[in-house]
């Protein structure tokens, strides 16, 4: 189809109305809103990993790189294809701390290419962001995203622990409660059970039905404080079965864990849920 020069020009006009021609790019706007200086030689051009992300280092650092299971803390603006900015911690005073077995497949690769102190711009394809599952409304479903991350500090992982030794005589078969939930005993321990309000140290890996696990304190290699009555339902009522020194396997239906929002990018909406919990230490009566 042939249109007329003025049309045509008409037509671009229109376009770069919409769409921002000439206008600064999401990664420009960033920069200049309060990210720190690129270095001088930094590369014009994406590396490609065999994962499919692309990334492009602005400044090095001079620190120590992350690894997969350590906790980083960390400034960062990200945006869709689109040029829509969907998150960023530029507006907040302090900046975010990410336990980096529980982010998105592509930040804890992309992390690993970037030293304390350093810049990297991310271009991720939606299987290693938040894929079909999208995140929250601000992420569609099987979005590509942009990051530009900078990474201000690493903590690395303690040892990695492994799970205790059930009793010999736990029973092979779940129980089932009236609310649904399947547990089985596979240490009692002591006579002292914890109550909703108690606060109690636990040790606990959490998967997926396919057995795919999504969150770990094994992994961490430190046990996890929390409140029993602010853990999901499911928890707080088998955490209640067991004393001091026990260990309770639990299969979670979802009502009864994240239900139908889920909790993205880790667990999907409607996720029935398995956990292997030990009750370390009630820290208060």
């Amino acid at each position: 189809m042939f249109v007329s020069r003025n049309r045509a020009m008409a037509l671009v006009s229109l376009i770069c109305l919409v769409s921002g021609c000439g206008s600064r790019s999401p990664l420009d706007r960033v920069l200049e809103g309060g990210a720190g200086p690129v270095d001088a030689d930094a590369p014009e051009e994406f590396t490609s990993t065999d994962s499919g992300l692309r990334y492009r280092v602005l400044r090095k650092g001079t620190g120590e790189s992350p690894l997969p299971r350590d906790t980083v803390t960390v400034r960062f603006a990200g945006w869709l294809d689109s040029g829509r900015q969907f998150d960023s911690t530029y507006h907040q005073i302090e900046p975010l701390e990410i336990y980096l077995p529980s982010s998105i497949p592509a930040m804890r690769e992309g992390l690993q290419h970037v030293s304390e102190g350093g810049m990297i711009v991310l271009d991720v394809p939606a299987k290693l962001g938040y894929g079909p599952a999208g995140h929250s409304d601000v992420v569609p479903p099987n979005s590509d995203l942009n990051f530009l991350v900078e990474l201000i500090g690493v903590q690395h992982a303690l040892a990695r622990v492994e799970p205790g030794q059930a009793d010999p005589d736990a029973p092979k078969e779940f129980t089932v409660t009236e609310s649904g939930l399947r547990h089985r005993i596979l240490r009692p321990g002591n006579d002292q059970k914890p109550t909703l309000e108690d606060q109690v140290s636990v040790h606990y890996r959490g998967s997926l039905m396919d057995g795919r696990v999504f969150d770990s304190s094994y992994f961490r290699g430190e046990p996890l404080t929390v409140t029993v009555k602010n853990v999901i339902d499911g928890w707080g009522e088998g955490l209640t079965l067991i004393g001091e020194g026990g260990m309770i396997e639990l299969v979670i239906p979802s009502k009864l864990g994240y239900g139908e929002e889920g909790y993205p990018p880790r667990v999907p909406a409607n996720a029935d849920l398995h956990f292997l919990v030990e009750l370390q230490e009630i820290l208060s009566e």
